[in-house]
């Protein structure tokens, strides 16, 4: 695998990680005096997971 292949896929899974982790201890998340909504944990979750794994599947697919 490609060292910036790599390096995307973990970083990937890594913010996946950290918002499963937030979901999972209840951390509140305040910007400028507003607290961030737990669903956008779940967003933040899914769409770097689901971006992880396509670049995963993406690497391993056999070339043409």
């Amino acid at each position: 695998m490609k060292p910036a292949t790599l390096a995307t896929v973990i970083l990937l899974v890594l913010i996946a990680v950290i918002h499963i982790v937030r979901l999972a201890l209840g951390v509140q998340v305040t910007v400028q005096a507003s607290v961030v909504p737990m669903w956008a944990s779940v967003v933040a979750t899914i769409v770097p997971a689901a971006l992880a794994v396509a670049v995963w599947r993406e690497h391993r697919r056999p070339a043409a």
